[in-house]
């Protein structure tokens, strides 16, 4: 299980001058901007999607490669991100979301809204599953690129 979900990325610019951003862990996908900032923020809404889609098609999350000097790091939205961690954490239990449902206290149906990326949950919530699966949520603030 990843214990970040922040990923490396590769820019390039095409031959109209677009920046063009690949994320290559996930081996699809790819997003573009006339900027290379603007090019990174839609870098981090194609994340959360490659992130949603890969919990959607019930498929491990690929382990994130180390940045090369080349390579920019993009982090994805904190919702999806602890959604991402949710995911993995259930997953690597084996437990069935009716006996989380039941450790937990709440509705079978909580857990599926808790594992879906389309669907908001609050982080409170999140981190109670994930303390219940043995993990906790750290964070960390750094400076923005």
């Amino acid at each position: 299980m990843p214990d970040t979900y922040n990923y490396p990325v590769e820019i390039e610019q095409d031959e109209d001058g677009r920046y063009v951003v690949t994320f290559l862990d996930f081996g699809w996908g790819a997003t573009d901007g006339a900027t290379r900032d603007e090019a990174l923020g839609e870098a981090r809404d194609l994340l959360r999607e490659l992130i949603a889609a890969t919990m959607r098609e019930g498929k491990d999350l690929p382990e994130p490669s180390r940045a090369t000097r080349r390579q920019f790091v993009v982090v994805p939205p904190v919702p999806i991100a602890l959604k991402a961690a949710l995911y993995e954490a259930f997953r690597d239990t084996g437990l069935s979301q009716r006996r989380l449902a039941r450790d937990l206290g709440v509705a079978e149906s909580e857990v599926r809204r808790m594992l879906n990326p389309d669907h908001a949950t609050r982080t409170g919530t999140i981190d109670r599953a994930l303390r219940q699966l043995g993990k906790r949520v750290t964070l960390t603030v750094g400076e923005a690129a």
